[in-house]
């Protein structure tokens, strides 16, 4: 994860400032379909495309007409809010709402509590004033906000620190922080956001806490060779955990997508990710992870690129 120096930089250079920006991609416009994938892999829109979104620290995005979504990724600790402003006047400027992942610890790693101590000082109240100095900055920002907590709980592979926690515990987790945030945040909806695995469902908060429901879907082409022996398609990735999110019947958006491979992999992806599927009619957005992934990838398969601007691979 990137440390706020880190991330000041990068949003110094795209027009942003903000502690962890996503910026949008997806719309009305359609863009030209002959640019070389090389230069430019990101998701081939149409007049009919879904409207979406894209995590942008490098501004591959800051010109692009098609945006309606700007993403910022903060974590509770060890972080400028007053930077929120920038972000959100630059979202403002362009047309685009704000969804805000909030990661309930610190990005330093020496800082991070166990998973027990986090959930017990969550439940605890020793949290609140972290979650409500995040809310009460988000309540005076100009764009609409949706707010995501506690992202991907249901991914065992050790990156998240919420994610070892018994399901029961997270549910009164993350309903304690949306009450805390509520009371200083009542206009902003509320993502629930699983990875997307098997067992979902017993993590999920209640109606009455979740106003959408997120969910994250990659295709790493040598991933997909190891473990199917052939590549997979958008759609196929995205199906499993769409379909045990829709019994929820809550709007639904792919609030991380990123995908990496060769010419033909990358364009059979950049062609589907945000055409509407008659498998997800409740799919209401995408939003592109553009950065190098964060958590090595096993098999020893290290980090896919997802950028927009990264080399194919051979």
């Amino acid at each position: 994860m990137k440390t706020l120096s880190k991330l000041t930089t990068a949003l110094l250079a795209t027009g942003v400032l903000c502690g962890g920006v996503y910026a949008a991609s997806g719309g009305l416009e359609a863009r030209a379909d002959t640019r070389p994938l090389f230069n430019d892999k990101r998701p081939i829109l149409t007049p009919q495309s879904l409207p979406g979104g894209a995590y942008d620290p490098n501004g591959d995005f800051s010109n692009d007409p098609n945006p309606k979504i700007e993403h910022l990724f903060l974590p509770w600790e060890d972080v400028d809010l007053s930077t929120l402003k920038t972000a959100d006047d630059y979202a403002h400027q362009r047309g685009r709402s704000l969804l805000i992942t909030i990661e309930p610890w610190s990005w330093a790693r020496n800082w991070r509590v166990t998973p027990t101590d986090l959930l017990n000082g969550i439940l605890a109240g020793h949290y609140d004033a972290n979650m409500t100095a995040i809310c009460s900055e988000a309540a005076k920002l100009k764009t609409p906000v949706t707010i995501r907590w506690a992202h991907e709980m249901d991914e065992k592979n050790g990156q998240f620190t919420w994610a070892y926690w018994k399901a029961e515990d997270y549910v009164k987790a993350y309903r304690h922080a949306v009450t805390v945030c509520r009371k200083s945040l009542p206009t902003a909806k509320y993502m629930w956001s699983p990875m997307g695995k098997e067992g979902l469902e017993a993590y999920y908060p209640g109606d009455s806490f979740v106003d959408v429901v997120g969910l994250s879907v990659f295709g790493y082409q040598p991933f997909d060779q190891r473990t199917l022996g052939r590549d997979s398609t958008f759609v196929e990735a995205t199906k499993p955990g769409y379909d045990r999110v829709k019994r929820f019947k809550k709007p639904i958006v792919i609030a991380e997508l990123g995908y990496q491979g060769n010419e033909a992999y990358t364009r059979g992806w950049a062609e589907e990710a945000n055409k509407p599927h008659s498998q997800f009619p409740d799919l209401q957005a995408v939003v592109y992870f553009n950065d190098r992934e964060v958590y090595p990838w096993p098999y020893g398969l290290g980090r896919p690129d997802w950028r927009v601007a990264s080399p194919l691979l051979n």
